[in-house]
């Protein structure tokens, strides 16, 4: 610990507030220490390690792969991107997609293809804008820390681009107000705004998002980076509210620990990037879509109906806390607000063998969606008694 301790500050940028924690192997939904403790993993790198630890099809997939072709230029087919893009396509109902390596990238490439339909329609001087969200997060490029609707993330880094309109959740009239007063290309949502404290839009605001769009031609973005890959309980959380959007960007979860992000792209955008308008050096890696393709066989409406009902338990769980004010959240994405610090919580609870998150003032709970019964009410244990 203390060697990389010292690496660490001597070669690694001062980037994180780092736990006093090395972790060096897991196994299922635990992870090891490099003292040998065991923890509970309930925050999944957050909501990275959708399938756990050491799993039997992922494992097998990623090595078997990289034993035969780790890259080659996206000039060339592959098939494991192929047979991904397959997967992702008929399970979303949306036509076609992008691969990059991140969140922040696929939101990238939903801001060019939105800002390219509304080019191709009404000119190359066209300047729309893409209304976003108050307490939105939709990455760290410089682009999509504009998209960003929360102000403490722009700090130091601008000028940033234009072309970003913030209006605040849940308030439909703002929307409408937004979408009549701009040349307006997109709307982009999180049906849960993850980094804005685990907080779910209205499913009337979130319908009706979809009408006032497709009333208009302007597309609908679902940024489903945190909330895609099974983590609500569905695969993707636009599901839940009977809409389709235009474009879909989703990352974190999606290939079960290696980076990769995807923006797919509905019937109106599906021809919109052509060849030279974008391109990834790395996306679509056959290794990690080799990955994603094992995490996306394995999780069956079996497994999802399971991540509605261990949400439901951890709600039933710790709801009943006195020091609980409300849970929020779907599946097994939860927001816990409590009278207690949520930093300080999560400090008492890794001492205690249970890893978690915070998100704004919230403990923020995103156990692997495999995670077993019994490890999971061991861990809700422990966090209902430091509550």
């Amino acid at each position: 610990m203390s060697k990389i301790k010292e690496q660490e500050k001597n070669y690694i940028a001062p980037t994180y507030a780092r736990f006093d924690v090395a972790f060096v192997r897991g196994e299922g939904a635990t992870l090891f220490d490099d003292e040998g403790k065991a923890y509970t993993d309930m925050g999944s790198g957050i909501a990275v390690n959708v399938l756990g630890y050491g799993n039997g099809p992922w494992e097998e997939a990623v090595c078997g792969q990289a034993g035969k072709l780790a890259h080659v230029s996206n000039l060339y087919y592959t098939q494991p991107q192929g047979e991904l893009a397959e997967i992702l396509c008929k399970r979303s109902g949306l036509k076609k997609v992008f691969f990059g390596n991140s969140g922040a990238e696929a939101n990238e490439c939903a801001i060019k293809a939105a800002r390219k339909y509304y080019s191709d329609k009404h000119g190359e001087d066209a300047k729309p804008v893409i209304v976003t969200l108050l307490e939105s997060f939709h990455g760290r490029t410089i682009a999509t820390l504009a998209a960003t609707g929360q102000e403490h993330y722009h700090h130091h880094f601008g000028p940033f681009p234009e072309g970003f309109v913030h209006v605040p959740p849940n308030d439909i009239q703002a929307l409408k107000n937004a979408l009549e007063q701009y040349p307006v290309c997109a709307v982009m949502i999180e049906v849960v705004q993850g980094e804005g404290g685990v907080e779910p839009l209205d499913a009337d605001y979130i319908k009706a998002a979809r009408e006032m769009t497709q009333k208009l031609d302007v597309l609908l973005i679902a940024d489903e980076v945190q909330t895609g890959n099974g983590r609500l309980g569905t695969l993707f959380g636009y599901q839940q509210f009977g809409i389709l959007p235009d474009i879909v960007s989703t990352a974190k979860g999606l290939a079960g620990g290696l980076p990769m992000g995807a923006c797919l792209l509905g019937e109106k955008v599906q021809q919109t990037l052509s060849a030279g308008t974008h391109a990834s050096t790395f996306g679509g890696n056959p290794v990690c879509a080799a990955a994603a393709v094992a995490v996306l066989n394995q999780l069956t409406d079996d497994l999802l109906s399971e991540v509605v009902k261990k949400g439901e338990y951890i709600r039933a769980e710790l709801g009943a806390c006195p020091s609980v004010k409300r849970i929020t959240g779907y599946g097994l994405m939860l927001g816990i607000e409590t009278d207690k610090d949520a930093k300080t919580l999560v400090q008492t609870l890794l001492d205690k063998g249970v890893v978690t998150l915070t998100a704004k003032e919230k403990l923020r709970l995103l156990p692997p969606l495999t995670i077993s019964w019994e490890q999971l009410k061991q861990a809700t244990a422990v966090i209902k008694e430091v509550l």
